[in-house]
């Protein structure tokens, strides 16, 4: 990234999002497709984002904060999925009852919300947001795969429909580096905050200070 290109985006972008009372993990479709090698959908750097989501999850449940799991699931015609079905071939590996829809050992605890889904964004055409506000969460804390698709929608319709969206970087991952650090870039200058993995382990932990607002 350019300094001239910082300096275009801080001036027309420059705004934080303070995290409010009450946070959410919400983990999007961390699930084998994107962790197998063999799978079309794998990113290469998923299974290093998988253990930092282990460690973010431990820290929710350990202060009594709301954990989400999302994934995605199709009946065997993906009449359900839509045009989204029909434009992603590879969404074929979520038909229902595909291995490739599961989560990964150690991710899912009894007590976790698991929000199943269509199209990209965990809240689009699910309860999800009035669930997290039937629980007083105004704050969500977004990680999982990928960055460029279900993360990025995920961050958008969170901030659309009230809530401080907090994108944790090492937590997320894609096919290739270039989309997932241009995709963090814009979501940080104009729908979220993003942050490392300390920041969102103190905020879990309530011990976080304020955001500086900074362009990644």
């Amino acid at each position: 990234m350019t300094d001239e290109l910082s300096q275009n985006y801080a001036s027309a972008f420059g705004g934080t999002l303070q995290p409010g009372r009450k946070c959410a993990l919400v983990i999007v479709d961390v699930v084998a497709a994107y962790l197998l090698p063999d799978s079309v959908l794998y990113a290469p750097t998923a299974p290093a984002a998988l253990a930092v989501n282990l460690r973010l999850a431990a820290q929710a449940r350990a202060h009594g904060l709301p954990v989400v799991l999302t994934n995605v699931e199709y009946g065997a015609d993906g009449a359900s999925g839509g045009q989204f079905f029909k434009k992603v071939p590879s969404l074929k590996a979520f038909i229902k009852g595909s291995p490739l829809g599961g989560f990964p050992d150690g991710l899912q605890d009894a007590d976790d919300i698991v929000v199943t889904k269509q199209y990209a964004s965990a809240f689009f055409g699910t309860s999800l947001a009035s669930t997290l506000r039937t629980l007083d969460v105004d704050t969500v804390l977004v990680t999982g795969f990928s960055t460029s698709g279900c993360v990025r929608a995920t961050a958008l319709d969170a901030l659309q429909s009230g809530f401080v969206p907090i994108v944790v970087e090492p937590a997320c991952a894609d096919r290739h580096p270039e989309p997932h650090r241009a995709n963090l870039f814009d979501l940080q200058a104009k729908y979220a905050e993003v942050v490392d993995e300390a920041y969102a382990l103190n905020l879990l932990g309530r011990a976080s200070p304020a955001i500086a607002g900074t362009v990644p």
